[in-house]
């Protein structure tokens, strides 16, 4: 259904530039004669200019959207010009047979020309019928090429971005899995060991799940909702570790309401658990910063992993961030990542407000 409303949109402005560009060709052309005419133009040169106008139109068109469409774009460039010499022959002589035999008995009585004469007086037929045919082709097929440049390109850049579209939602359709899987191995765990604490992790899975399945789907949400969000993952996460396992920094700067793609900052904090608390039995130290001014967003966070560890284990988060980052930002964002002395980093550096 999308399709076809598409094509009849497309004919129906195809339509109207005709109707206005042919309109506009014929009334320069009524206006010209009767420039070079001293102000006097005779029924039989409007009649005259009338039929010329009739085959440019159906000239141009011919050439346009049979020939073109054709050979052209099927790179045949030899067939084109060939096809193109002999179509202009033949709509000049059928031009010059109905002038003769159908206009010119309406306002002049004279001995016609014969059908041989039409046929064989080449000079007569370029000066006087193929030259007009070219002159208008030339101008609409010059047009018709920039529309249906700028059409094509409007339609790249729209299957550019529904695909971008359609990667962002299977990133996403990613990353919720894996935190929920993470989630509920935590919650789990509470559970064996009939933790009091399990009530209290339910809560906070449901704060994040709200988060997730509304604010996730949007474009943008505010850093403020995010940092939000982060509090309770980090309140979620605290109940599984001792005071000795993991110590927590956090330092907020917020200074305007600027907007992140959702789940954007989420996802570092997750990993900085998964790969630092998570694989390390020795006291992990996570740090987190954001800072928001009128011109930017910077969040960093840093967190300690063992020797053992490699790069190879970060995963599938951090190629989410950089390529959802390239998805709204395109260039305007830095990401940087560092590792030393046993300390993993990450800094993202996002403009305030992006679309």
């Amino acid at each position: 259904m999308m399709m076809k409303t598409t094509s009849e949109t497309q004919i129906r402005h195809n339509l109207y530039f005709q109707l206005l560009f042919w309109t506009a060709l014929f009334l320069f052309g009524t206006v010209k004669m009767y420039g070079e005419y001293n102000n006097e133009v005779s029924k039989g040169l409007i009649i005259y200019n009338f039929c010329h106008w009739i085959f440019q139109i159906a000239g141009a068109n011919f050439i346009y959207f049979v020939l073109i469409r054709h050979f052209f774009d099927q790179k045949k460039y030899i067939e084109l010009i060939l096809s193109i010499l002999l179509s202009l022959y033949i709509i000049s002589v059928i031009n010059r047979f109905f002038i003769v035999y159908i206009a010119e008995p309406l306002f002049i009585n004279e001995l016609k020309d014969t059908p041989f004469e039409i046929l064989t007086d080449i000079p007569y037929l370029l000066l006087h019928y193929t030259f007009p045919i070219i002159s208008g082709a030339f101008i609409f097929i010059s047009i018709m090429f920039i529309i249906r440049y700028k059409d094509e390109k409007e339609h790249s850049i729209k299957l550019q971005k529904e695909k971008m579209e359609l990667e962002l939602q299977s990133l996403k359709s990613q990353l919720n899995p894996h935190f929920l899987f993470n989630t509920l191995n935590n919650i789990y765990s509470l559970s064996i060991s009939h933790s009091d604490k399990t009530s209290q992790s339910i809560s906070q899975l449901s704060d994040i799940l709200d988060y997730i399945l509304y604010k996730g789907q949007k474009k943008w949400v505010q850093a403020s909702d995010e940092l939000e969000i982060i509090d309770h993952y980090i309140a979620l996460e605290s109940l599984r570790y001792h005071e000795e396992r993991l110590r927590i920094q956090k330092f907020s700067k917020i200074n305007s309401h600027n907007t992140i793609p959702p789940l954007l900052y989420l996802t570092l904090v997750e990993n900085a658990f998964k790969h630092g608390a998570g694989n390390n039995s020795a006291t992990t130290e996570i740090k987190i910063a954001i800072e928001t001014n009128h011109q930017h967003s910077v969040f960093t966070i840093e967190n300690t992993f063992s020797d053992h560890q490699t790069n190879n284990e970060k995963g599938i988060g951090l190629q989410n961030i950089k390529r959802q980052l390239q998805y709204h930002y395109q260039e305007h964002f830095t990401f940087r990542i560092s590792q030393e002395n046993n300390i993993f980093k990450v800094e993202i550096t996002t403009p305030s407000h992006y679309d």
